[in-house]
């Protein structure tokens, strides 16, 4: 037999009534926590595993403590893996709430399933005790249908385990909560300039300087210099030059000559000729010193440095003894770094190679202006190997120490690890520094104690004995 039609049992007027008296309970007993909603990042697609999650949204709420005598749960328990913390709480919110206000935003994203109400999975920021709770189940049936309708979400939360998801909602109470939180690996940085050095080469008979005499004209490239080979024979004993040219007034000149390689038992004076470069007129003579004193005749680049957006001075002691006649010129010339991406010092040439040289003489090369590293990290940003391509999340920057602690290494790409010497650059700051160490160890583990534990039991059992335990 049908119910008596002359009682609705719920109208829609008295339903939304009820809704809105729950409402107002809720602003007025309730208090605002933040909903900060599970987005999928990597999922298998046979089991449905998630592999990597992120948690980039938020949305406050006003809700209501059902627990209100207290974090209900386990509690406090002392494990075999240590102290865990199992509080639990339930809370009730509003399910026309939910559904106008947060709802809306959560269906616009790919990566969010199931975004009509609230999810298994979800945060839940609790602003009393600063903490970030889970959500473990949703209750959506309790109270049971009153007048046909229910109106409220019961969130059965319990304290979050962060195992490496990305939080980013921007509000650092929430984002700094997992900070030293999970698997954290530590690069130490310094600067990406770095000072070249360089070592002199002496030897006797060689060029001592190389005079322009004429200096051309029509060139449209760099002529190729040529020299006579040295009467010793060997390769490195031949002198090698290059020369640079200028425009002036529209007329494209040899403007310098510089040697690569001052060669070694010269006994006369060479011959400088030119080919190539489409000029003509140019010509240059050189001196020879055949005395028997040591100059400086080539340099070999020990480290090119990086960092350096001007050429850099160089500077050469002098031969012991000598004037200042007798001191050799250096000019440095400089080049990308395919590494680093910066210039580093490709090679020093000749301008003077002095005279007198009875000692080694110390090459000094100024220092680069990008010396320092640039910039400062922000907390939870993608940092990236320039070489590796290794990619990992900012968690925390000292500055002074120059450590790095990242987190979720490999990010976007299939090597697990930094190169040392490779330069690391934040996407969002822009900070760019280079690799000096890169440790795996997990920094922030609490219970990894067992370096300890092995290093008290190599104390107690002897294991210089093929039996430490005493023979059968």
């Amino acid at each position: 037999m049908a119910k008596n039609s002359y009682f609705l049992h719920g109208s829609q007027s008295e339903q939304r009534l009820v809704q809105d008296l729950i409402n107002e309970q809720l602003k007025i007993y309730g208090l605002d926590v933040t909903y900060i909603p599970r987005k999928f990042v990597n999922k298998k697609s046979i089991i449905e595993e998630v592999q990597s999650s992120k948690f980039d949204d938020n949305f406050v709420i006003e809700a209501y403590v059902n627990s209100y005598d207290g974090y209900s749960g386990a509690g406090d328990v002392l494990t075999k893996f240590g102290m865990s913390l199992r509080d639990e709480v339930e809370l009730t919110i509003s399910k026309e709430r939910f559904e106008d206000f947060i709802a809306p935003f959560m269906g616009a994203s790919d990566d969010i399933t199931l975004a009509t109400r609230p999810r298994e999975g979800d945060l839940i920021f609790f602003p009393l005790g600063q903490r970030l709770f889970e959500v473990k189940f949703v209750e959506h049936e309790e109270p049971f249908y009153q007048l046909g309708k229910n109106y409220v979400y019961k969130l059965k939360c319990e304290l979050f385990e962060y195992e490496d998801e990305v939080i980013d909602t921007s509000i650092d109470a929430i984002d700094t909560q997992v900070q030293e939180e999970g698997y954290i690996a530590t690069l130490k940085l310094v600067g990406v300039g770095r000072t070249a050095t360089a070592t002199a080469i002496r030897n006797t008979g060689y060029i001592r300087e190389i005079f322009l005499n004429n200096d051309g004209s029509g060139f449209t490239g760099t002529p190729t210099i040529s020299i006579t080979p040295s009467p010793d024979g060997n390769l490195l004993a031949n002198a090698t030059a290059v020369a640079f040219t200028t425009e002036r007034a529209g007329v494209r000149s040899i403007e310098k000559i510089l040697m690569t390689n001052a060669g070694f038992g010269y006994t006369t004076t060479p011959l400088i000729t030119f080919s190539g470069g489409g000029g003509t007129g140019a010509a240059a003579t050189c001196s020879v010193d055949v005395s028997g004193a040591q100059g400086v005749v080539r340099f070999v680049i020990d480290d090119g440095g990086v960092g350096f957006g001007t050429v850099p001075v160089v500077t050469i002691t002098d031969p012991a003894g000598g004037t200042t006649a007798d001191k050799a010129v250096g000019i440095a010339s400089i080049g990308i770094d395919i590494n680093s991406g910066f210039n580093e010092v490709k090679s020093i040439l000749i301008e003077n190679a002095g005279k007198g040289f009875t000692l080694q003489p110390t090459v000094t090369i100024a220092n680069p202006e990008t010396i320092s590293g640039i910039g400062t990290f922000e907390f939870n940003e993608i940092v990236q190997g320039m070489r590796s391509g290794t990619q990992a999340r900012v968690k925390n920057w000292d500055s002074d120490t120059g450590i790095l602690s990242i987190s979720n290494v490999s990010i976007g790409g299939t090597i697990t690890g930094f190169f040392v010497g490779e330069d690391v650059k934040g996407l969002s700051s822009g900070a760019l520094f280079s690799v000096s160490v890169f440790n795996e160890d997990n920094t922030t583990d609490k219970y990894n104690e067992g370096d300890i534990f092995e290093s008290e039991a190599d104390s107690i059992l002897d294991f210089s004995e093929s039996n430490p335990f005493g023979t059968y």
